[in-house]
């Protein structure tokens, strides 16, 4: 089958190749999807670049994210049938590729009113956000948060269901543009950050006392600023480190304030809990109602991954990269 293969990390175009890969099969517990389409994240460009390494080394095939129909179901899986609509968050990559198998647990059924398309471009960062307003966190009505980046794909999502819960969204970007579509769905104030300090911004919007609630992708010294933008008793929740890893100093700036700090990864929730189900149907039927809207910025042919890379890389996405594995 063809496959998208990272040779190795490095960033470089040239690791990015079409290649003829084995066809997996279905192990118990599996099933094996034709993907359609696959959505591209941060922690692709990563991993290629190396400062994310999947575990399980490189060359490997390239691909957190798919929408497609199930071809192969393996020993020990009931309920799903093969020509089911699916979407998966693949943790185990080999997402970029006509076949992909993910556990039968993980596995997102697409009403007809979702496009595959659609379904490639949600599952990581929408259920994300979710999880981080509903499971590691609370987000009662009138809560304030500050969401950094919120105007990429995660920051749109934790702004629509924020405000869908009744919480106020304060948001930051770091490039100009990028704050038009936070707005447009439901974010009360967007502060670039180039161009004002956002601390000063942010305890100005709440009368000098600071957020409730910290949600950063970003890491390194726009985290560390951030501590002094939230009130006492505050949460803050780490989800990625896109200008680098937290300092060592998050005790110096815990205790203080008594904050609490969390770190999320999806890859971590309980797939078989009434939990995640609860999740996903609430996701689902947000986005198949219209309620929850999935930017889709631009879809990619299977050729140009390295272009899609290059383009999320740039920093001048708001929204999502799809990659066009076998279209609809």
């Amino acid at each position: 089958m063809r496959a998208i293969l990272l040779k190795s990390p490095g960033g470089r175009a040239e690791d990015l190749v079409v290649a003829d890969t084995p066809e997996p099969t279905a192990g118990a517990g599996e099933v094996v999807v034709a993907v359609a389409f696959g959505g591209c994240n941060f922690a692709d460009t990563m991993m290629h670049k190396g400062t994310y390494p999947h575990p399980k080394g490189y060359p490997i095939v390239a691909g957190l994210e798919i929408a497609g129909r199930v071809t192969a179901v393996g020993p020990d899986v009931s309920g799903v049938r093969i020509g089911d609509r699916v979407a998966a968050f693949s943790e185990g990559a080999g997402g970029f590729a006509e076949r992909c198998v993910v556990s039968a647990e993980r596995l997102i059924r697409l009403p007809d009113g979702i496009g595959l398309d659609v379904g490639a471009a949600f599952p990581i960062q929408a259920l994300t956000a979710w999880h981080i307003l509903h499971t590691v966190s609370t987000t009662p009505a009138g809560q304030t948060m500050l969401v950094h980046a919120v105007g990429g794909g995660l920051g749109l999502y934790v702004t629509q269901l924020a405000v869908m819960a009744g919480a106020r969204v304060i948001g930051t970007v770091g490039t100009t543009g990028k704050e038009r579509r936070a707005l447009e769905y439901g974010a009360s104030r967007v502060i670039n950050r180039e161009q004002e300090d956002f601390v000063a911004a942010v305890m100005a919007q709440t009368g000098g006392r600071g957020v409730d609630k910290i949600v950063d992708s970003t890491g390194a010294s726009i985290l560390d600023r951030s501590f002094a933008a939230i009130r006492t008793l505050g949460h803050i929740v780490s989800v990625g480190e896109a200008e680098g890893k937290p300092f060592t100093n998050l005790w110096e700036r815990l205790v203080p304030k008594s904050l609490t700090f969390t770190r999320f990864h999806l890859g971590h929730s309980d797939f078989a809990s009434a939990q995640w189900r609860a999740g996903v149907d609430a996701v689902v039927n947000a986005i198949a109602a219209g309620t929850l809207k999935v930017p889709i910025e631009e879809v990619f042919p299977f050729e140009r991954v390295a272009d899609m890379y290059a383009r999320l890389g740039s920093r001048q996405v708001a929204g999502k990269l799809v990659l066009a594995v076998q279209g609809a």
